[in-house]
């Protein structure tokens, strides 16, 4: 084979050789630089999770287990990186898993104070809700009536408790008479078998009205009184 042709032949082979070994690690590059989006992965199970990373390419590693009061057992609960963040293909997604709501069991505080249950119902891994105040013939004022959760009730730990509390029974309301140009001690009589208060008297000197007229009063008539509101009168001498 003549010297030309050969250098020809062997030129052509070595920068064929050179081609092939360029597009190899051009190829290689290309996929080392391939990456995966993050997927949010709150709330699912473990074993669903681990199924749709790998279809990304990515790994799912468990890093941790917790009580979880929105979670059930098995989900989800937080992952390293966040959603939507790009990571090289099968880098490690680490997640927490929910080990489910520990349960308690609601105490009974019927007939209770308020005040008084406080303590125990932190100690008890639950909180104080709604609090409502109600008029109760049954309960005296400060004293719970009503509960929800029930008693006994198994709940979710840190559920909170709503509470009915007594405003004690509720006192009738009268509209105020009318006790002007009245003579003070039938009036005075009248009230205290009511069972109204009446305070001290005032007297003073008005012309034309007898000792004993009733010339001024408070409340006013026509206003709403409870038998444990005072009633002042003033008196002429």
């Amino acid at each position: 084979m003549p010297k030309k042709l050969y250098r020809l032949l062997l030129i052509s082979l070595l920068l064929l050789n050179a081609f092939f070994l360029t597009s190899v690690v051009s190829f290689q590059v290309t996929k080392s630089g391939e990456v995966a989006s993050v997927p949010d992965l709150s709330g699912k199970t473990f074993d669903s999770a681990r199924t749709e990373l790998q279809d990304q390419k990515l790994i799912l590693v468990r890093s941790g287990v917790e009580l979880h009061t929105r979670y059930e057992k098995g989900q989800i609960i937080a992952q390293t990186p966040a959603p939507d963040v790009k990571l090289p293909l099968y880098s490690e997604v680490k997640v927490v898993v929910s080990a489910g709501k520990e349960k308690v069991t609601a105490p009974d505080f019927i007939g209770r104070s308020l005040q008084a249950i406080l303590p125990t119902l932190s100690q008890s891994g639950l909180r104080a809700g709604t609090v409502t105040h109600v008029h109760s013939q049954r309960y005296s004022a400060g004293r719970i009536f009503g509960q929800y959760p029930l008693p006994d009730l198994e709940v979710p730990i840190q559920t909170q408790i709503n509470f009915l509390v007594s405003e004690g029974e509720e006192e009738p309301q009268y509209l105020m008479p009318d006790l002007l140009g009245k003579r003070l001690a039938q009036v005075r009589l009248r009230l205290e078998e009511m069972g109204f208060r009446l305070g001290p008297v005032r007297r003073r000197y008005y012309r034309g009205y007898e000792p004993g007229i009733i010339i001024d009063q408070t409340p006013r008539q026509g206003a709403t009184i409870k038998k444990r509101n005072t009633i002042i009168l003033e008196v002429t001498k």
